[in-house]
């Protein structure tokens, strides 16, 4: 996982671009950037009252390491992959959708009823597929088109054990 902080190029041109955009938004936040693996960066914005970069439902921090992707790989030979988090809002977003999913599956399998959940990015889809892939009774699937797609929790007769 992450190790300290990273001081290459790539973790420099990083931390260059969101202080550059950090300050654009008035935003006080640290920037500190750490090497996971080769070519895959962790960043974590650091401060307080940071909701207004996280935004709603993650959106701008979605769109502010969009954005920071773009950056640092234009014109770039090797491309890299950097993920943005501020005050551990992935974590925590991530626990609150397998709990969201447990929770909709319980509701499926008593009513045996399909469940459409809100729009969600890709990421999010995969979270709550992810979560009740191996959930006997249960299938997962998407539907509609970006940004409105939607994952549908439907009962299974033939998954049940």
């Amino acid at each position: 996982m992450t190790v300290g902080t990273c001081d290459d190029d790539n973790a420099r041109r990083i931390r260059e671009f969101l202080e550059g955009l950090l300050q654009h938004m008035n935003s006080p936040a640290q920037v500190n950037v750490a090497l996971e693996e080769k070519g895959r960066y962790q960043v974590t914005l650091e401060g307080e009252k940071l909701g207004q970069l996280i935004g709603r439902r993650g959106e701008t921090l979605d769109a502010i390491q969009q954005l920071t992707n773009y950056a640092v790989n234009s014109g770039a030979d090797k491309r890299i992959r950097v993920h943005v988090d501020a005050e551990n809002y992935r974590a925590k977003r991530e626990q609150s959708l397998e709990s969201l999913a447990r929770k909709v599956a319980g509701k499926v399998t008593k009513y045996r009823r399909s469940v459409t959940l809100e729009p969600m990015n890709a990421y999010e889809r995969h979270v709550i597929h992810a979560a009740l892939q191996d959930e006997p009774g249960i299938t997962t699937y998407s539907i509609g088109s970006e940004p409105n797609r939607r994952v549908v929790v439907s009962y299974d007769r033939e998954k049940r054990q």
